[in-house]
């Protein structure tokens, strides 16, 4: 029997070491593809940045841009319309090859958006670009479903990770974005191992990103944690104003039947609303405000803008990512709220930074240790509080409409359980 219960051991360790050693090739094979993919989508944003606020003329050139972004998707982007949500479903249900014109099109299509003025990030470019280049080695290779969904899931993490700077947050983002209360631990280490060597690739091109400093933490309190209780319940219910808000506007936008005049009329509007507002502070990824939301008091209604343009551009068809303009909005919301609450204004403005986010992804692990990557563990305890109230707060909304429940935020609210946030 113990002879037995040896042999069991030893073979049990041949399997792992084979599925180590099947997926290391593969995460370095995606690091180096999805890490080199996002330098390249970082360097190209600087620039399209740079050139706009060179010459702010071009934002009345917005419609146009969005004409363009209109057609592409119209006449070879119908496969790959959904974006993130698309990933997401092909992990719950696997059917088709992601088309690799996923990363092409929409790589043209945020720098479009950046250079002549739309209000978007970079999350979604940069995820929906690592699976779509991931994806291509389940067909070369034939993966059976089950592989194909820890590839989808590398391309994600690698994506991720590599363009924010996050490795840590990057591959638990991964796991925990696709089911609301519950990781895919199968792909734990593939997903960790592509993350790492991603943003490893990405910083050798020598791409750098923000730092953000929080300068004073202080210890925790009574009155500090039920401050940061509090602001957690406004970060969560912030991040449904958001999520909400680009469903609307995808609504709204219906009305125009023809799909490509959509961004050609939410560019003109947007072009008038930022001549009529004298600034192109909210516009574009906005992380010089991000920044100064951690140094400077700033006007209160920051947030609130930030939320109309980048819904709106979003939601009339324009590409780009959710994430930073997300950072954006929390980061300015803490800003304000420490008119009005006991804790440092710095410290608010990270707590909001990833709570925010925290709400509108329903990953409040992965937000939480984003939050220390970038701000230190000092901060961890009201990060985590923040994070996870944000969290509960943000009820059943979400900017990913297929992300599934599978377990409810409250027992009262099971009957949620195993349907996806769009059916709700």
């Amino acid at each position: 029997m113990k002879a037995l219960k040896k042999q069991l051991a030893v073979s049990d360790y041949v399997k792992l070491t084979k599925f180590l050693l099947k997926w290391l090739p593969l995460a370095m094979l995606s690091g180096v593809f999805v890490g080199s993919a996002s330098a390249l989508l970082l360097v190209s944003l600087n620039w399209a940045t740079q050139t706009r606020e060179g010459n702010t003329w071009i934002i009345w050139l917005l419609p146009i841009g969005g004409l363009l972004v209109g057609y592409m998707y119209h006449f070879w982007g119908k496969s790959v319309v959904k974006g993130n949500n698309q990933l997401l479903e092909e992990l719950h249900r696997p059917k088709d090859i992601i088309p690799f014109r996923m990363a092409p099109l929409i790589y043209i299509g945020t720098v479009i958006t950046h250079l002549f003025g739309g209000s978007a990030g970079r999350e979604g470019t940069a995820v929906q670009m690592g699976g779509a280049i991931v994806d291509q080695v389940s067909k070369i290779l034939k993966f059976r479903k089950k592989d194909r969904k820890i590839l989808i899931v590398m391309g994600i993490s690698a994506g991720f990770a590599s363009v924010f700077g996050t490795p840590l947050a990057g591959a638990i983002f991964a796991l925990e974005v696709l089911v609301i209360g519950s990781m895919r631990y199968n792909a734990i280490a593939p997903s960790f191992l592509a993350a790492i060597i991603a943003d490893f690739v990405c910083k050798s091109w020598g791409v750098p990103h923000t730092h953000y400093h929080i300068d004073l933490v202080p210890e925790l309190s009574t009155i500090g944690f039920f401050t940061a209780l509090a602001s957690g319940i406004v970060f969560g219910v912030v991040s449904t104003f958001f999520s909400k808000g680009i469903h609307w506007f995808q609504d709204l936008s219906k009305h125009l039947k023809f799909a490509p005049l959509r961004p050609f009329v939410g560019g003109l509007i947007i072009a008038i609303i930022v001549f009529l507002m004298g600034t192109t502070k909210y516009i574009g990824l906005g992380i010089p405000t991000i920044v100064e939301a951690f140094e400077n008091q700033l006007p209160f209604y920051d947030f609130a803008i930030k939320i109309l343009l980048t819904t709106f551009t979003i939601g009339v068809g324009f590409k780009g990512g959710e994430v930073t303009p997300l950072f954006f909005i929390g980061a300015t919301l803490g800003n304000a709220l420490s008119l009005f609450l006991p804790l440092p204004m710095a410290l608010l403005a990270g707590m909001g930074f990833v709570a925010v986010f925290s709400g509108a992804t329903n990953t409040p692990i992965a937000c939480t240790i984003m939050g220390i990557e970038l701000f230190g563990i000092e901060a961890g305890v009201f990060i985590a509080i923040a994070c996870v109230t944000a969290y509960l707060f943000s009820g059943n909304t979400g900017i990913y409409g297929a992300q599934i429940i599978g377990s409810a935020k409250s027992d009262s609210l099971q009957y949620t359980e195993g349907k996806s946030l769009k059916d709700l």
